[in-house]
Order: C-alpha cells, then sequence, then structure tokens
C-alpha cells in the first residue's frame, strides 16, 4: 500500500488513514497472522516531504513501474494545486493506477486523481468547501457534495481530512470483515460507520460567515431548538427591528432565518435519530417541529429521505450501542 505525499500536504491525510492500517496490522498479529498491509509513503523528492503543519514525513521515491501496488491512496492539503500541476507526478500517477487494484483519495486529493483522468465519468467527493471548485475545474466528473466517502468501482475518495479514516475503516472492513474492521475502530475510539455519516459540514458551520455577527444567536438557536423561534422572536434575541434583521441576516447568511431554524432542527433530528432509539414523535418534538409530519417533509426538501429512511441507513449498529 502506497500514500502519496508532497510539499504542503495535509499531514492527518497522510497519518489518519495509516494509523487505521497499521492498527489492522496490530490486531491481525494478535492472531499469529502476518500483517495484511505494507505500509509505504512515496513522494516525488523521495526523501523528507514538509506538511502544511510543520511536521516533516519521511518517505520513499516514487515506485518503478515494474512493482504493482494493491492499495494506492492520494492525500491532499495546501500543496495540491502545485502536485496537480507537475506533469512528472501527473504522468506517474495516471502509469501508477493503472498498476493498482484500488485508487483512492482523501479530501483535497481528489484533485490530483482527477488531474490524472482516472475519475473522468466517475462519481466523487472532496472537501465540502471545494466541491463548487472541484466541480467547475473537472466537468467530466460527477461531484456529490455530502457523502464521507464515496465508492466507484476500483476508484474511492473521501471528503474533508478525518474522513480519510472513515475511507480506511471501509477499505479495511472490504479487505479483512466487519470484525476486524470494528475492533480497529474501537481501538482508535472512533465508529465505525460515522452516525448520520452522509453529511460533511454541519448546519451550524453553514451559517458560519465572515464575521461572527450572528454567532451568538446561532448559539442561542441551537439550544433552544424546542422554543419560538419565529421571526419576531430571532429579531428580538439579535437586538433589531424584524425588517432589518431579515435583510442583514439573508446577506450575511445566504438563508432567511427561516430555513436557517430548519437546518439547524433538521441537524439536531438527524443526529438523535442516528445515535439513539428515541420515538420520531418525540425526536420532532424535541428539535420544534410542529409535527411528525412537518420534520418529513423538511427531511424531504433538504436530505431527499424521510425520518424513517434516514434512521434505517444511519441508526446506530446494535454493536455500536456503547457509543450511543
Amino acid at each position: 500500500m502506497e500514500v502519496l505525499a508532497f510539499p504542503g500536504v495535509q499531514v492527518l491525510d497522510v497519518t489518519g488513514p495509516l494509523q487505521v492500517f497499521a492498527s489492522a496490522n496490530e490486531h491481525v498479529a494478535r492472531d499469529g497472522d502476518g500483517p495484511p498491509y505494507r505500509l509505504r509513503v512515496v513522494a516525488k523528492s523521495g526523501d523528507a516531504v514538509a506538511s502544511s503543519a510543520g511536521l516533516t514525513l519521511a518517505a520513499e521515491p516514487l515506485t518503478p513501474m515494474p512493482e504493482a501496488v494493491d492499495t494506492l491512496i492520494v492525500a491532499g492539503g495546501p500543496g495540491v494545486d502545485a502536485a496537480a500541476g507537475d506533469p512528472e507526478l501527473i504522468e506517474w500517477l495516471r502509469r501508477r493506477t493503472a498498476q493498482a487494484r484500488r485508487v483512492a483519495s482523501v479530501c483535497t486529493g481528489a484533485f490530483i486523481l482527477a488531474a490524472s483522468g482516472i475519475l473522468d465519468g466517475r462519481r466523487a467527493v472532496t472537501h465540502w468547501s471545494y466541491c463548487d471548485a472541484f466541480a467547475r475545474r473537472f466537468p467530466a466528473v460527477r461531484v456529490e457534495a455530502d457523502p464521507i466517502f464515496v465508492r466507484d468501482g476500483p476508484v474511492w475518495t473521501s471528503a474533508g481530512v478525518t474522513a480519510g479514516i472513515d475511507l480506511a475503516l471501509a477499505l479495511v472492513e472490504a479487505d479483512l470483515g466487519r470484525e476486524t474492521a470494528l475492533a480497529v475502530a474501537r481501538y482508535l475510539v472512533v465508529f465505525l460507520k460515522r452516525p448520520g455519516g452522509q453529511a460533511q459540514f454541519s448546519a451550524a458551520l453553514s451559517l458560519q460567515t465572515e464575521g461572527d455577527r450572528f454567532d451568538a444567536l446561532h448559539r442561542w438557536m441551537r439550544v433552544n431548538l424546542g422554543a419560538d423561534l419565529s421571526l419576531s422572536a430571532l429579531a428580538a434575541e439579535a437586538g433589531m427591528s424584524e425588517r432589518s434583521f431579515s435583510r442583514h441576516y439573508l446577506k450575511e447568511t445566504g438563508l432567511t432565518p427561516a430555513r436557517a431554524v430548519e437546518r439547524l432542527r433538521v441537524e439536531a433530528a438527524r443526529q438523535m435519530l442516528a445515535e439513539t432509539h428515541r420515538p420520531i414523535k418525540r425526536i420532532a418534538h424535541h428539535c420544534g417541529f410542529a409535527s411528525e409530519e412537518t420534520m418529513r417533509r423538511s427531511f424531504l426538501r433538504l436530505l431527499a429521505s424521510t425520518p424513517q429512511d434516514y434512521r434505517s441507513r444511519f441508526g446506530i449498529d446494535p454493536q455500536m450501542k456503547a457509543f450511543a
């Protein structure tokens, strides 16, 4: 297994997946078997690679072509544009992916894969804040903005940063089975399947702006989802007239106050559906929806799924009750 690094790589894009596979090796070794993964970090420099965090990673030279590879993972990070624009590196990647059983990217590493052409005609994902730019730059790729990771045949792509751990656990599960992947997830104190695992970013994050004008209001809204969050109540909390509040809030967040409230309530409901066994009617009431049907309509509008379907897809596994 090879992880491709480059100057300015995001350190967790490299070390997160590597730790998953290293922990899988340790788990298998307890049964007296040899390690299933031989791990290598490779780079064009074939030497030390400076990550964006300032931590230097030891790397080996790009592998000569006669030697096949089972899995090739491309990391992301601030240096991704320079790496994607390096003709020599991209040519190596094209030839190397042809020799690999499967290929994956972490976060903005998808830009490098796309530059090589391997993602053309495929579904893919990258960090949520780069999805629009990615779609414009690579129109031949079918970008999906929501998943934690996407598998399209032998090609896997993952969302931002820590999603590389989710992807690596999925690869371990595909290779060694659910029991081993679950043991690794428990050891690392992470979820094997992240609750609500489809969403890359929260409603609270999507409401953040360059300024902090409504940050305090958003914190208050999240604590009081079951209370009156009408326009008049929000304007009063913000200390503004309704008209002024509506105008400034839309300008700052790109959403009307009503749509923002809906997003926050759906996010809270999604979390409860994924992490608890509470009845859906109680969840609707707790999150401030007027009725179970109101919540259902909001889920269909924002997630194209009903609460029941969402729970069936992303609800806690019986084996994960310790985390609930």
